[in-house]
């Protein structure tokens, strides 16, 4: 045998024997038919308890799959480019496989996700999980089913307070002239209007700025972010008054969900309650009494590096107001008409479902 032949004999049985070894190391999950990574969109970083979420979400489908089922968060909307209120219909298309996501993000699609977003409407966390535990949380996965999404569990990002750099809010007077960074969903911009401040609708990155440059006077988020942007640095008071609150749902592409065997599917299933469990707990510690730190401790073993959101901001600074009953019913009846024009838009059967779920 030529010195060329032998070279080219060896070099072909090298080839095979890599594409032989290759077979053999192939993933159970693709022998299978699985695809190799499976995209999660998140709209916040990894940080964040929404991220740190969505981060055990996919550390407990690989665990509960036995590593079948791979599944890669895409944080900070990086599927969409930004565009975070398409992510319904990009999971419904199948272009994602999958979300932890906010009703802020899916309300343009899902319009009956706005019934967590009525002003000063549910107010307490007992009320919030009779929501999304009866009617009105099942007529929102419902309404996800309708257009090809599979609702898999809640989890959260809490009840939105707002911050200042001016002085403190306890009546609604207090809010007038004041330039407030909104969330865009037109029913948010509909409530600060109604208080008689300037929304305004921008991202992060120019808040950041147009806070620095005192263009911008406060805004408003839940306090699972505003830890992790160090909010401190911009306004000095905060007012605690749960205006509104922000859950999240875990969803798949229909099509996508029923193609999985059933065990993949229980796996997943579990998964998303468990992480979402752990991320709820993540957003209240803290904020109600003992019970979110206890859960975190006695069943994910989680310390939390913050497990005083309240008094942290203080001791930056910062002055935090909670606001009496008395005070809370000031801003209800100043932003009634809001709720009842988007009470009418949602439909008065879904808000009465929300109202039954609370016990009114």
């Amino acid at each position: 045998m030529t010195t060329m032949k032998r070279a080219f004999f060896h070099g072909l049985v090298s080839m095979v024997a890599v594409m032989v070894l290759a077979l053999f190391m192939t993933p159970f999950a693709l022998a299978a038919g699985f695809k190799r990574e499976y995209k999660l969109q998140v709209n916040v970083g990894p940080s964040f308890y929404w991220g740190i979420g969505a981060t055990k979400f996919a550390d407990l489908v690989r665990e509960k799959t036995d590593g079948q089922i791979n599944i890669k968060p895409y944080f900070g909307s990086a599927l969409l480019k930004g565009a975070q209120l398409k992510s319904a219909q990009m999971v419904a298309k199948g272009v994602i496989d999958c979300a932890y996501e906010s009703t802020i993000n899916i309300s343009p699609v899902i319009p009956e996700a706005n019934i967590f977003h009525l002003p000063f409407f549910i107010n307490t966390f007992e009320n919030l999980d009779k929501m999304k535990a009866g009617q009105s949380g099942q007529a929102v996965f419902a309404a996800m089913r309708k257009i090809g999404l599979q609702p898999l569990a809640w989890a959260e990002n809490g009840f939105r307070q707002v911050t200042n750099s001016k002085h403190p809010i306890g009546k609604p007077a207090d809010l007038k002239g004041l330039r407030i960074r909104v969330v865009g969903n037109p029913m948010f911009m509909d409530t600060f209007r109604q208080l008689g401040a300037d929304p305004v609708n921008m991202n992060w990155g120019d808040a950041q700025t147009a806070f620095q440059q005192g263009v911008v006077d406060g805004q408003e988020n839940p306090v699972g972010v505003l830890i992790p942007v160090q909010i401190h640095q911009y306004h000095r008071y905060a007012t605690m008054w749960n205006y509104l609150v922000d859950p999240l749902v875990i969803y798949w592409n229909q099509k996508q969900w029923k193609a999985f065997p059933s065990d993949i599917r229980q796996a997943i299933q579990e998964a998303a309650q468990t992480s979402g469990r752990f991320e709820i707990a993540l957003c209240r510690a803290g904020l109600d009494g003992n019970t979110s730190l206890d859960i975190l401790k006695n069943e994910f073993n989680h310390t939390m590096e913050v497990p005083d959101p309240v008094q942290f901001m203080e001791s930056k600074g910062m002055t935090v107001s909670f606001l009496s009953t008395d005070q809370v019913k000031a801003f209800a009846d100043a932003t009634a008409p809001v709720l009842k024009k988007w009470a009418r838009k949602l439909g008065t059967d879904l808000v009465d479902k929300a109202r039954a779920d609370m016990g009114r």
